[in-house]
């Protein structure tokens, strides 16, 4: 049976690239890949994939163009000098920026005639192409639907709007908790170990915690509708017990002699509320000390 599907472009083989690279080959996409170090393509080469000497001829030798790159300023190095052979053809950019400079983006390739979607994968490398793998994209709707069935390849497509920034803007609010609870994590173990418990020890303890925190949204009212309706009952839960805690964790903190930046980043949310009559209203109000319009 012949498997030939789109021939796909793939800059930029970092373990998510190269993962990406093997997925498109396994579902038979011809795949083009350019590196700035060369060395790296040799994983996917002997796999199947096709090396280009240069992004010029990287971009030439597919329609669709996938890159997986640091950030959106590498896109600019990259692309520069191939900017002639962008005309008609589709950029697809994984790599991560903010919101606005995806915008950005998204201009600079239209004004070199090429259409752009921007997305984030949202598993770690060894997870891309299976069925857990999912992938925001966000740009224009015919786009995203035209490039949808080799985009699913490396994760199933989450479309989120026309808006190029959207997909970004997704992608940063799911790193927001990622990256925040793994610095959680590593304070409570740092904080652990000057009470003599080991790492070892302290882990399988706090990922109780951790796993625990879904089952605890899921067990009370609809958090979402509250945030949306702005109602924030306190019969579970209030600002001021879970002040009171934070409250506790800094002193901790300060006693043992870690960092305790991220505990009195937390402690400021509580302040604010307890501070404007909120005690007896559930932990969500703290909500209303981060958005810019209250």
């Amino acid at each position: 049976m012949n498997r030939t599907r789109t021939p796909v472009t793939l800059i930029g083989l970092g373990p998510m690239g190269q993962a990406m690279v093997h997925s498109l080959l396994a579902a038979g996409h011809p795949v083009t890949v350019w590196n700035r170090t060369a060395s790296r393509a040799e994983e996917v080469v002997a796999a199947g994939a096709q090396l280009a000497d240069s992004p010029a001829k990287a971009v030439a030798a597919s329609d669709l163009i996938v890159l997986s790159l640091t950030d959106y300023q590498a896109m600019y190095d990259v692309l520069g000098s191939a900017a002639e052979e962008l005309k008609g053809r589709t950029v697809v950019n994984l790599s991560s920026e903010s919101p606005d400079g995806t915008r950005e983006g998204a201009a600079w390739v239209a004004a070199h005639g090429a259409d752009f979607l921007t997305g984030g994968v949202m598993v770690p490398a060894p997870m891309v192409g299976t069925p857990d793998a999912y992938v925001y994209l966000s740009g224009p709707a015919d786009v995203a639907s035209r490039h949808e069935d080799v985009l699913a390849r490396i994760g199933a497509v989450r479309y989120l709007g026309e808006d190029p920034g959207l997909a970004q803007l997704m992608y940063q609010a799911n790193l927001d908790i990622f990256l925040t609870s793994l610095s959680s994590l590593l304070h409570a173990v740092a904080l652990l170990e000057t009470g003599g418990i080991k790492p070892s020890a302290a882990l399988p303890e706090l990922m109780q915690t951790l796993a625990g925190i879904p089952p605890m949204l899921a067990a009370g009212e609809d958090l979402g509708a509250q945030l949306e309706a702005g109602r924030h009952p306190g019969h579970l839960s209030t600002v001021t017990m879970m002040g009171a805690t934070a409250d506790h964790l800094v002193e901790a903190s300060e006693a043992a002699g870690i960092d305790a930046d991220l505990p009195r980043a937390v402690q400021a949310h509580y302040t604010w509320a307890r501070s404007r009559g909120y005690g007896a209203e559930n932990w969500s109000r703290i909500i209303d000390a981060i958005r810019p319009y209250v």
